[in-house]
């Protein structure tokens, strides 16, 4: 399927997408610091980058810890990846200690920069939330003052027939909700 927009937007927009199909080859660290550099660069309130990643590369003594994490659904393909990273966020600001209500709006915006990255550079980087997130706060030593937010799956591609059959059926882009559903000018309507 190819996708196409309504408007002209960058193709970095339009053909990033989140593919399972992962090729289980490892990352140098050349490869993955890239993605989390681009990650660093993004907006956030009062440039607080409240955003953290703890990361586990394949074959890493800290792997089984991450992939245990995931619920079986995502383990069947994210068994493939060549790095899991788990996003966080600081919850408060550190230079007054106040709530930022904008932590995993900021924190989104360090995702949406490292997915961007890895789609220019031809890698995987698929976000999600299947994932028991009480326990990777636990296991990972993740503070109070911070929130779990996702998990993210990272690799070079690979062949969507090394997915499980019901999953072959679903590696393709998705479309995305018309423009009218999304905007309103003036006031919200459901």
């Amino acid at each position: 399927m190819k996708r196409t927009a309504n408007y002209p937007i960058s193709s970095a927009l339009l053909n990033r997408w989140s593919p399972r199909a992962l090729s289980g080859e490892t990352l140098s660290d050349a490869e993955l610091m890239p993605l989390f550099e681009a990650a660093r660069w993004a907006p956030s309130s009062y440039n607080g980058q409240p955003w953290r990643f703890v990361y586990a590369k394949r074959d890493s003594a800290a792997w089984d810890t991450l992939f245990g994490l995931m619920v079986e659904f995502n383990q069947s393909w994210a068994k493939n990846a060549a790095a899991l990273v788990v996003v966080v966020s600081r919850t408060t600001f550190e230079h007054n200690g106040e709530l930022s209500v904008t932590h995993s709006f900021d924190c989104g915006a360090a995702w949406e920069n490292l997915a961007l990255e890895a789609e220019a550079r031809g890698l995987v980087a698929h976000g999600m939330q299947g994932f028991d997130y009480g326990k990777a706060k636990s296991e990972l030593g993740v503070p109070e003052d911070y929130s779990v937010e996702c998990m993210i799956a990272i690799g070079k591609p690979g062949k969507k027939e090394d997915l499980p059959k019901d999953l072959q059926e679903r590696e393709f882009p998705s479309d995305r909700k018309p423009l009218e559903d999304i905007i309103m000018e003036g006031k919200f309507r459901a």
